[in-house]
């Protein structure tokens, strides 16, 4: 999975859970500039995986709702597979690095 794809997960995730959000409150729980939040978000919408709806707020400014098109939905459930099949190759990976340190501790606890 590629950084990219990474990011497209968590805004994917996060739109669902918060739809109303801002870009700026995007960026901010993403941790990147507001630039590459809007880059980001701009990609998912070119994709046909989110659609940016529009409402008028009281002050009379523009602001948008995200939400998830049926593609969006796949593309989240794809990436969400493939993420967490990586993770878990890590996580044997690592259990298995666990073990071979803890049997050389042991080894040279033995020796020394």
């Amino acid at each position: 999975m590629t950084p990219a794809e990474q990011a497209h997960l968590r805004i994917l995730r996060i739109v669902e859970e918060a739809p109303q959000i801002s870009q700026r409150q995007l960026a901010e729980r993403l941790g990147v500039s507001l630039g590459k939040a809007n880059y980001l978000l701009k990609a998912l919408l070119d994709q046909g995986y989110i659609k940016a709806g529009n409402f008028l707020r009281a002050e009379d400014k523009l602001k948008y709702v995200y939400l998830l098109t049926p593609e969006g939905i796949g593309a989240k459930l794809r990436l969400t597979r493939d993420y967490l099949a990586r993770k878990e190759q890590e996580y044997v990976a690592m259990q298995v690095e666990i073990e071979d340190m803890r049997a050389e501790l042991a080894a040279q606890e033995h020796i020394g």
